[in-house]
């Protein structure tokens, strides 16, 4: 029993030093291996690539030239002399409210809790947040009825945005116009972002595309929307909001060419009489 327990114990060392070996060797293929990594990928600790951007089909030249209207945008944004800020705010923004939610309309089919799981743009998730603050994620067209519900009701509450003559605007109203703003750029971008391609198998972007400037350069002239809100489209706003190309000058008209008189061999002879005028011979 000694002489097979010594045997067992030696037997138990043996696979100990062994265990030890090949734990020190794993430890070592495994620093190489991370140390291999790390040379490799400077930036990323893991190794991995940073994920190819998807390329965004609406800054396709072919789909930017494309506007409803070739004028400056700007003009329309400017606040006449003779209209009140808030009026001008409140008029513009009801306008842009109706637009968007119209816009919308055109895809909505298309958004569906199934399709849009969430409510992004350019890789940015939007939470809504209710009136206690509470953060709530959802669907992309729960999101977008959140919005155009809380829209519907600010713009048609009498005491916010007043129609009657002398109702003086609240306070708070600019800081509400801002509020719609923000949730309407949310959707613009979505539409993008999401829903470009059922816009241009429509054929509806050129709207889009004028809506989404015409927009762009509203907020921009009365800062509605905090440009960290804006900035993850910017590659589009600078195209879009740029002054549209002049049309091409129409081509020149074509020259006619002058054809020469018929030659005296080809004129008919002026002395040959007509059909008509030769007398009729009946054969019997």
């Amino acid at each position: 029993m000694v002489g097979d327990y010594s045997s067992f114990s030696g037997d138990k060392t043996d696979m100990h030093s062994q265990r030890n070996s090949k734990n020190g060797l794993s430890c070592k293929m495994v620093l190489q291996a991370v140390g291999k990594v790390l040379r490799k990928s400077k930036t990323k600790p893991n190794g991995k690539k940073p994920p190819a951007e998807e390329k965004k089909q609406y800054l396709e030249p072919e789909f930017t030239k494309i506007r409803v209207v070739d004028f400056d945008l700007k003009e329309l944004v400017v606040l006449p002399r003779e209209i009140d800020l808030n009026e001008w705010l409140a008029s513009n923004t009801t306008t842009f409210f109706n637009l968007i939610n119209l816009q919308y309309s055109t895809i909505s089919e298309f958004c569906t809790g199934d399709t849009c799981q969430a409510m992004t743009a350019c890789n940015t998730i939007y939470y809504w947040y209710d009136e206690r603050g509470k953060k709530t994620k959802c669907t992309a067209p729960q999101y977008v009825d959140f919005v155009m519900s809380l829209c519907q009701k600010l713009v048609t509450d009498e005491e916010i945005f007043p129609t009657k003559y002398g109702k003086e605007f609240p306070n708070s109203f600019e800081s509400l116009v801002k509020k719609i703003c923000r949730y309407l750029y949310h959707v613009l971008a979505h539409l993008y972002w999401a829903h470009f391609k059922e816009t241009v198998a429509l054929d509806l972007q050129g709207h889009l595309n004028t809506l989404y400037a015409h927009f762009i350069v509203f907020v921009r002239e009365f800062n509605l929307v905090d440009p960290k809100e804006t900035c993850i489209m910017d590659d589009l706003s600078e195209i879009l909001c740029a002054p549209a190309p002049p049309a091409p000058p129409p081509p020149p008209p074509a020259t006619e060419t002058a054809e020469a008189p018929p030659s005296s061999a080809t004129a008919p002879s002026s002395s040959a009489p007509s059909p008509s005028s030769q007398n009729h011979v009946t054969e019997r």
